[in-house]
C-alpha cells in the first residue's frame, strides 16, 4: 500500500465504489442497492492505493457527538493481511477523534472479529444477519 486518501464521497466516490463492488458485490454476493445505501455523502471515506490502484476503502458516519460508526471496510483479496486494513481503520479513527467522537462502533462480519479485535474493538450482543452474512457489533473508546 502507497497512500491513503481521506475525503467526501464526490472526490472519493469512484476508487470507492469500485473497492466496494469487488468486495461487497462481486465477492460477496451483497445486492448493489444495499451495498449503495444513499448514506456516502453524509460520510467521511478512506481509500488506500497500491501503485495507483484502489485497494482498500472504509467510510465513517457520526452518530452523534461522541460516537461514530466505521462502514463499508473492505480490502481487496490479493491485498488481505498487508496491513491495509489497520491502515483504514486507523484514518477512520484518527477522523472520529478530530470529529470529536470518544467511541466508535461498528458491526464487524463475524468471519473477521478477530482483525477487530486486534484493534482492541470488544463484541456487545448476538450476533445478526446484514445483507444475509453474519455480524457482531463491537465498540472500541477512543
Amino acid at each position: 500500500m502507497d497512500t491513503v486518501d481521506c475525503g467526501s464521497w464526490a472526490e472519493l466516490e469512484a476508487p470507492a465504489t469500485a473497492v466496494r463492488r469487488a468486495v461487497f458485490v462481486a465477492e460477496q454476493g451483497v445486492d448493489e442497492s444495499e451495498e449503495l445505501d444513499g448514506r456516502d455523502a453524509d460520510a467521511h471515506h478512506v481509500v488506500a492505493y497500491e501503485d495507483g490502484t484502489p485497494v482498500g476503502t472504509a467510510r465513517l458516519r457520526l452518530v452523534d457527538d461522541a460516537v461514530a460508526k466505521a462502514e463499508r471496510v473492505a480490502v481487496v483479496e490479493a491485498h488481505r493481511e498487508t496491513g491495509v486494513g489497520t491502515a483504514l481503520m486507523a484514518a477512520v479513527e484518527d477522523i472520529a477523534t478530530e470529529r470529536g467522537a470518544t467511541r466508535m462502533r461498528l458491526h464487524a462480519q463475524t468471519r473477521v472479529r478477530e482483525f477487530y479485535e486486534r484493534l482492541g474493538y470488544e463484541a456487545v450482543g448476538e450476533e445478526f444477519e446484514e445483507a444475509d452474512i453474519p455480524h457482531v457489533a463491537m465498540v472500541k473508546e477512543l
